[in-house]
């Protein structure tokens, strides 16, 4: 008997279309899951849209745009994966009909410039706008308190992060602005982010920091800095990060550091290969820092002097006082 009502109600609910699934879609009743890939979508799949679907995945197709509107279908959607299309446009209020959505990835699409409010209706936790065309981020798109905890603005073309909008993001724990063409991080950019464990800054044009531009972030673990035109870098600039334990500062053209730079690093991890080192007197506090720590330090047979000539390629770590000459 209960196996006939249990029967009875199944294909009462598959007669009614709860099972619904768009064309070319893949859809997962006992997980709540649309996967649309690699299929010749030109509009977003509103319709067929299963109205409980928690989670979707359109990646891969010739989609262009999408608005409030479509999101409208899938009220109780969480996460929204949008990879490898070709959106060049968001409307603004994109989130007001999911008010669960707490991950959007929207990587590898043609995006560009974003409306006011874009993100501001819907409790966001991971945003991702990876690998896309953004020349300006915009305070507005979220709103003030954002429940952000994890953002990912790399492989776009900024020059500049605002404040403001850095302000906005109180809960933030991780952010990568890494391959983009960042000249500056203002001097109190990051004082909001007091939860801030990772922050990626890696391939920009960065020429130095300003010395208290860290001095909120106490939380950070990772701090990614290599592949910049670091030039220069100021005595104190990482006191109270007792909690980094990475730290990469490869290919910049760090020639010497001062003294005391790393002492208040105590259970570091870093990256110093990649810059033209000068293996003068100047240079006896890192080479002693190297020789005693050399467990910290990943690659560093390959940490190098590049001046004076008769001292080219050699491992720093391998130099005597002599060779250093005095300080």
């Amino acid at each position: 008997m209960k196996f006939c009502v249990a029967a009875f109600l199944f294909l009462a609910f598959f007669c009614h279309g709860s099972f619904s699934c768009p064309a070319l879609c893949k859809c997962y009743p006992t997980s709540v899951e649309v996967v649309c890939s690699e299929v010749p979508l030109t509009e977003y799949p509103s319709a067929g849209l299963p109205e409980n679907t928690t989670m979707l995945t359109i990646q891969l197709t010739n989609i262009t745009s999408i608005s409030e509107h479509h999101l409208k279908a899938t009220p109780l959607l969480k996460e929204l994966h949008l990879y490898g299309n070709q959106l060049q446009s968001l409307s603004s209020h994109l989130l007001r009909g999911v008010p669960q959505l707490h991950t959007l990835d929207l990587t590898g699409n043609e995006l560009s410039d974003l409306p006011v409010d874009v993100f501001g209706d819907a409790p966001l936790r991971n945003l991702v706008l990876k690998n896309n065309q953004i020349k300006r981020a915009d305070p507005k798109w979220l709103p003030h308190n954002s429940s952000l905890t994890w953002l990912d603005l790399s492989e776009n073309h900024l020059t500049e992060i605002p404040v403001d909008l850095l302000q906005r993001l109180p809960h933030l724990e991780n952010i990568d602005l890494s391959n983009n063409r960042l000249e500056k991080m203002p001097p109190n950019s990051l004082d909001h982010l007091t939860k801030l464990e990772r922050l990626n800054l890696q391939n920009n044009k960065l020429e130095t920091l300003d010395a208290s531009v860290f001095q909120f972030t106490h939380n950070l673990t990772s701090l990614l800095l290599s592949q910049n035109k670091l030039a220069k870098l100021p005595q104190y600039l990482f006191q109270g990060l007792a909690r980094l334990t990475h730290l990469s500062l490869d290919d910049n053209q760090l020639s010497r550091i001062p003294k005391g730079f790393l002492d208040s690093l105590s259970s570091l991890e870093i990256i110093l290969t990649g810059n033209p080192w000068e293996c003068d007197g100047k240079m006896e506090y890192l080479w002693r820092w190297l020789t005693n720590h050399r467990q910290n330090v990943l690659f560093e047979t390959e940490v190098t002097c590049d001046n004076p000539k008769a001292l080219k390629n050699r491992q720093v770590s391998s130099l005597t006082d002599s060779q250093l000459g005095p300080c």
